[in-house]
């Protein structure tokens, strides 16, 4: 299936004014220099010279194997996804990482995050089709694993032709240009680093390289003293990098659609929401289902006992549970259960994300399934019946409401709350008895369909032929069906 992408926005952009933050401790000498042009390049432009950026440098050992074409970046993984996720929650909305290697895994992060993170690679595609838009071959600088990993293919390959130096000089020149004892990770910041960075560069021009893009930004520190030693520009990554992040809008970061469901309103019913859903969905694969984050609150307060005696008020429960889905990143909240959406009004101007509601949903839908039905009929909690929120919402339709005498809505009270009902686990015998009870009823009053309005009915069993004798509607199938179908919709954006 097609899956919702969220863009999310912030204040910040709003505002016009973005937070910026570096991640450091990566290549420490790198991580600085890139703020260090990011600063001077803040000074260059007056509208920017208030802007804020955060560094963030932690103890980051990359271990001795960073140069080696099989280097696991499992620890440096973590390292960048907890540092950036420490910087969203500080309210930091624009984020660099000055490492070629964590771009080989960025695109494994960034879905998992609510704040842009500006692609180096983006950075230096448009610079160089700005300055050297004649340009057709380029020498690349980078570490043995980055060049394994084809980024730079992948990334630049479809505009230009990309050579490397040979294997000998790759190993014996750059590698210990930056890694070796005397390297620019080891402190050292000219003399035998500079000329080892020299030789791999000619090599790079002997291949046909009209320019040099170091794939290090460890490069970019000694780029005045590199420069003047070869025939072809040498590109400062860092400071191209920092510019293209001060100077471009990039687009808003993108995350898959993920649900929010108020679990617990009953226990069962949201693992029979979530299945449905599950069923519901198109996908070939596990990737292609939907996102969904489930608060299991079962404490929320009986919303019938609020509804129709003096049980504890609910909203606020309902309330915090929709807060702690919509903190958790959710687009949209379901709550599979109907009495609960009794209370939905109340709740919904102190979220930033919708309710789906599920009995608008359920009218919906008989308005364009069924056109011809006037007479529906609504087996639900007592508290559900006497809110009036079903019959609201059908009158408001067009439809008539028709619900069971009090006799046979006690009958259906005890199939859902009785000592052999469903919330006490039975899903036959005297509940299947009742519920079959209160569908003969409401047909004999003639309801045309029938609302199994709540979300526990569905479960019970009903005999084959009391199901064919009139049509059921499972209202969790129809907010199943709408939340998939939301899932599937297009581009919205959200706020953070």
């Amino acid at each position: 299936m097609s899956k919702r992408r969220f863009a999310a926005t912030n204040d910040s952009k709003t505002l016009g004014k973005h937070r910026y933050g570096v991640v450091g401790g990566l290549g420490v000498v790198a991580g600085a220099d890139l703020l260090l042009k990011m600063i001077g390049a803040t000074q260059r432009r007056p509208d920017m010279r208030d802007v804020d950026i955060a560094f963030e440098q932690r103890h980051f050992d990359s271990g001795p194997s960073i140069a080696d074409e099989n280097y696991n970046p499992g620890r440096r993984k973590f390292y960048v996804y907890n540092t950036l996720k420490d910087m969203e929650a500080r309210g930091i909305d624009t984020a660099l990482v000055p490492c070629f290697v964590s771009h080989t895994f960025l695109s494994e992060i960034t879905p998992e995050l609510d704040m842009r993170v500006i692609s180096l690679f983006d950075a230096l595609r448009e610079w160089l089709a700005r300055e050297h838009p004649a340009l057709q071959t380029i020498g690349v600088l980078t570490s043995t694993y980055v060049q394994k990993s084809a980024i730079f293919e992948r990334q630049l390959g479809s505009r230009y032709q990309i050579v490397y130096p040979h294997p000998a000089v790759q190993s014996d020149k750059l590698m210990r240009a930056i890694y070796g004892p005397s390297g620019v990770r080891a402190g050292h910041h000219g003399g035998e680093c500079v000329e080892l960075l020299a030789e791999a560069c000619h090599c790079l021009v002997a291949s046909g390289a009209q320019i040099i893009v170091p794939g290090l930004t460890e490069v970019s520190v000694l780029i005045d003293s590199l420069r003047p030693l070869l025939a072809v520009p040498v590109v400062d990554s860092n400071l191209v990098y920092a510019e293209y992040a001060l100077g471009c809008e990039a687009a808003p970061p993108v995350r898959e659609f993920k649900l929010g469901v108020v679990g617990g309103v009953g226990p069962a019913a949201t693992v029979d929401f979530m299945h449905k859903v599950v069923r519901l969905t198109g996908a070939a694969r596990d990737q292609d289902h939907i996102k969904m984050m489930v608060e299991q609150n079962p404490q929320i307060p009986d919303r019938t006992a609020n509804l129709i005696g003096s049980g504890a008020d609910p909203t606020i429960s309902l309330l915090a549970t929709c807060k702690q889905l919509e903190a958790g990143g959710a687009n949209a909240v379901a709550i599979p259960c109907n009495t609960a959406h009794a209370f939905v009004d109340r709740i919904q101007p102190y979220l930033e994300i919708p309710i789906v509601n599920m009995l608008s949903e359920v009218v919906q839908h008989i308005r364009s399934q069924m056109p011809a039905v006037g007479r529906v009929g609504l087996l639900a909690t007592s508290g559900t019946v006497s809110s009036g929120v079903y019959r609201d919402v059908a009158e408001a339709a067009g439809l008539c409401l028709l619900v069971p005498d009090d006799a046979v809505q006690d009958l259906v009270m005890a199939a859902i709350y009785g000592e052999r009902g469903v919330k006490a686990g039975f899903t036959s015998g005297v509940c299947s008895d009742h519920l079959a009870t209160a569908i003969d009823h409401l047909a004999s009053k003639g309801a045309e369909v029938i609302l199994l309005g709540c979300t526990e009915l569905p479960l019970i069993a009903i005999d084959v032929a009391v199901r064919r004798s009139i049509v059921l509607l499972d209202p969790t199938e129809i907010l199943a069906a709408r939340c998939v179908a939301l899932a599937g919709a297009s581009t919205v954006e959200v706020r953070r």
